[in-house]
């Protein structure tokens, strides 16, 4: 590992939170469309399906993760809370390391802090400088690992994954982290992800799923979906490094694209999905149910799953 001399900043231990996060969790892009207290009611619904965790993102104009964050973990009783992924042009290392800190003392064992170095275009709008990503995450993760606190240090340290697709950043997840979490991935990169980092980290893969078994209707949510991610070079690269043709991901994706990357069908194609990544090296499958609406937080979506997913919710 190139990075190994470095001091690691998760130190939580991978297979430990493997473990804490269990084998499948949600990942939701509607809560932050909605108020605290919808969004919080949401959270609950989950947690009574017998989800142990929530993903949720950090974007151009949504809520600020932290604070979102405090308001999920407040709204419910044991769910995990996971940024994925809090983008560290938004904030100082500082205050990432210190934010984390504190919901990690609040809300103990109930939050894992992802992290990523987001894209060139959105870094670009925030008044940033995007840089070399590898670069600029190492030395983020040395001056998180410096950084000052004055409150008390949580009983065990923050879990921290980073957001990784290529190798070189999944190889700095293994050498700095507990973890990665790839998003908008194919199966097929999951046995790669694995490898590069090794048995000991955990890989927490990201599945979007449309939970209809009309091709046409399925694609077309789909593609609203991915049209943004294969416009952007971090992603489009990654589908190229796993050999996706230019034609693949131009107009928004060909259809053998769209089904590699995006889920679709019945319950049980959505599960199959979820056991191949998890057969192929994924510790914990997160899935995003999308539907026509991007505020609906698809609870009674997640609901049919939970009730099909049996011993994948047992931790």
């Amino acid at each position: 590992m190139p990075y190994g001399w470095h001091m690691p900043v998760g130190g939580f231990g991978g297979r430990r939170l493997a473990e804490r996060l269990g084998r499948v969790g949600v990942w939701s892009f509607a809560l932050q469309r909605l108020t605290a207290s919808d969004a919080g009611a949401a959270v609950r619904a989950f947690e009574e399906q017998g989800y142990p965790v929530t993903w949720m993102p950090e974007s151009l104009g949504s809520k600020d993760v932290m604070a979102h964050a405090a308001l999920l973990l407040g709204a419910s009783e044991r769910m995990i809370v996971a940024p994925g992924i809090a983008n560290i042009h938004a904030r100082d290392p500082m205050a990432m390391a210190n934010g984390a800190k504190a919901l990690a003392d609040a809300y103990p064992g109930r939050f894992v802090l992802g992290i990523g170095v987001s894209h060139a275009p959105s870094v670009a709008i925030r008044g940033g400088d995007y840089g070399k990503p590898i670069e600029q995450m190492t030395a983020y993760l040395d001056a998180m690992a410096a950084a000052q606190y004055a409150g008390p240090e949580p009983d065990e340290a923050v879990p921290l994954v980073l957001a990784a697709l290529g190798p070189r950043m999944l190889e700095l997840a293994a050498a700095r982290t507990d973890g990665a979490h790839p998003y908008f991935v194919p199966v097929e990169h999951t046995p790669i992800a694995r490898e590069r980092l090794g048995s000991e980290p955990c890989l927490a893969v990201e599945q979007t799923a449309v939970l209809s078994t009309d091709p046409a209707e399925a694609r077309r949510v789909g593609r609203g979906f991915a049209r943004h991610y294969l416009a952007l070079p971090n992603y489009a690269n990654n589908l190229r490094r796993l050999g996706w043709s230019d034609d693949d991901i131009a107009n928004d994706g060909s259809d053998r694209l769209i089904d590699a990357v995006i889920a679709w069908g019945s319950v049980d194609d959505i599960i199959a999905r979820v056991r191949a990544h998890l057969e192929a090296g994924a510790d914990h499958v997160c899935v995003q149910l999308r539907v026509a609406s991007s505020s609906d937080p698809a609870v009674e979506g997640y609901r049919e799953l939970a009730a099909a997913l049996g011993s994948l919710l047992e931790r």
